[in-house]
Order: structure tokens, then sequence, then C-alpha cells
């Protein structure tokens, strides 16, 4: 049985880096195998994991449409639906210890709903085959709320130390709620605290709030260098005060 894992948060309070983290931290464990979902459409998962993306399926989607267009002949005895199929198939990245599948967007116009349910597809095909399932989606609850990710196990909200952040992440606890997904357990991670720690006032609105504090990640400077000069934050060295933190609060979760 598959474990599934979600990572959601508003943007820029670092859910790609933590959801790197957890990646990581799994495959150091010998867990697996894994498999690893960017569900953002501003796709920045791989960068955190030092991978090379070669396709999105919001690319391949494009790639697919556009030879029909030009009237480009497909593969003998091929349908376009199993093209397109061997196309995704294709784009699935083989990382050390996991694979990456990343959405991306149509070049077109228009919203990405056919690329978002292409992601569902294929989330549904290939989840079976891997013990864990580990989805960095967009800010928001979209991707949940379209049911592109199936039945999920563990949310984890990702806020920073402000209250709209806190605000934020309830309202994405809200919402999971309203949607009856039954997700068992909800944790949040306070991450980039000052001095690995929340004021009184934030732990006041997490509380009114009625959300499970799971654990607080510090601010890193290694992280933001790192971020400066493009390197994979999963290499960031074992003395990284927000990559050790990290892992204590996964494991205290039971990963």
């Amino acid at each position: 049985m598959t474990y599934r894992i979600a990572v959601a948060g508003k943007g820029g309070v670092g859910k790609t880096t933590l959801t790197g983290f957890l990646i990581e931290y799994l495959v150091s464990r010998d867990k697996g195998p894994i498999l690893a979902v960017d569900a953002d459409a501003n796709s920045n998962l791989n960068e955190v994991l030092g991978e090379q993306i070669e396709a999105t399926i919001g690319q391949v989607k494009e790639a697919v449409n556009h030879a029909e267009l030009d009237g480009e002949p497909l593969p003998p005895n091929m349908t376009k639906a199993e093209y397109l199929e061997m196309q995704l198939n294709q784009s699935l990245v083989e990382g050390e210890g996991y694979d990456l599948l990343v959405m991306g967007r149509s070049q077109g116009e228009g919203c990405y709903c056919f690329v978002n349910g292409l992601l569902k597809t294929q989330i549904a095909k290939l989840a079976k085959n891997y013990e864990y399932l580990i989805i960095d989606n967009e800010a928001g609850m979209e991707n949940m709320s379209r049911g592109t990710l199936g039945k999920v196990d563990l949310l984890l909200l990702i806020s920073d130390c402000s209250k709209r952040g806190i605000r934020t992440v309830a309202r994405l606890r809200d919402l999971a709620e309203e949607l009856d997904l039954k997700i068992p357990e909800i944790g949040l991670i306070v991450n980039r605290a000052p001095n690995g720690s929340i004021t009184e006032a934030i732990g006041d609105e997490i509380e009114n709030q009625n959300l499970k504090l799971v654990g607080i990640v510090p601010q890193d400077d290694a992280v933001f260098e790192y971020d400066s000069y493009g390197q994979p934050l999963v290499t960031l060295p074992d003395d990284s005060k927000a990559k050790n933190k990290a892992y204590e609060i996964f494991r205290e979760l039971g990963l």
C-alpha cells in the first residue's frame, strides 16, 4: 500500500525545500521506492534535488499536439493516446532512490486543466509501484480539490512565522475538511523561524486556529547561500540547522 504525503502552503515559505529534505530523508534511510511529484505549474523541485528535467507533462502534451497539427506521422500501430502515454512515461526522471514526475504547464493560452488531468492519470497508474508518494503542491489546494492526488495519508502544512501564513494554512486545513478528504493526519511545520523559535503571538495564533504543530525549522543561512548559487539544497552539509531539524521532525512523525 502506497503511503501518500502531500506538502502544501502559501508560496514563498519553503515548502519545496522541505519536500526535498523529506525525499532525501527517506532515501537516506533506504525507504522506498519513492515517487516524487512536483504538482506546481511553476516547477522547481528538481532544482532542490539537483535533477535535470527533459520534459514536463505540460511540455509533452504541447509537443504531441503540435506534432498532430503539423501532420507528423505517429509511430506505426500507435494511436495518439498511446503515443502520449509513451511520451509521458519517458518524462519520468530517475533519481537516486526516487523517481520524479513534473507537471509543468501548457505553453498555450487558457488554464492547465488538461495537464492537471494528465497528472492525475499518471499518478493513478504509477503510484501502486511505490512505497511512498510525495507531492509538492502548488500554493493552495487546487490539486487536492480536483482529486488529482487521490487518497492522502499525511498532509504537511508549511508556514513561515507570520499570522498571515498561519491563517493561510488554517484555511487549507479547513478546505480539506470541507471537501471531506478524510486525511488521517494533518500537521503544521513552521519554517524559517529566527533562532528556531516562534513568538508568543504566533503560538497563540496556532492554538486559536486549532492547528497541530509538529515542528519548527530554524532559519538557516546555508540554505540562503546554496539558493544564491543555485546549488541543490539536498547537498547541504550534515551540520545544516534546517536540514537536521527537518530530519528530526520526520523521525518524530514516524517516517
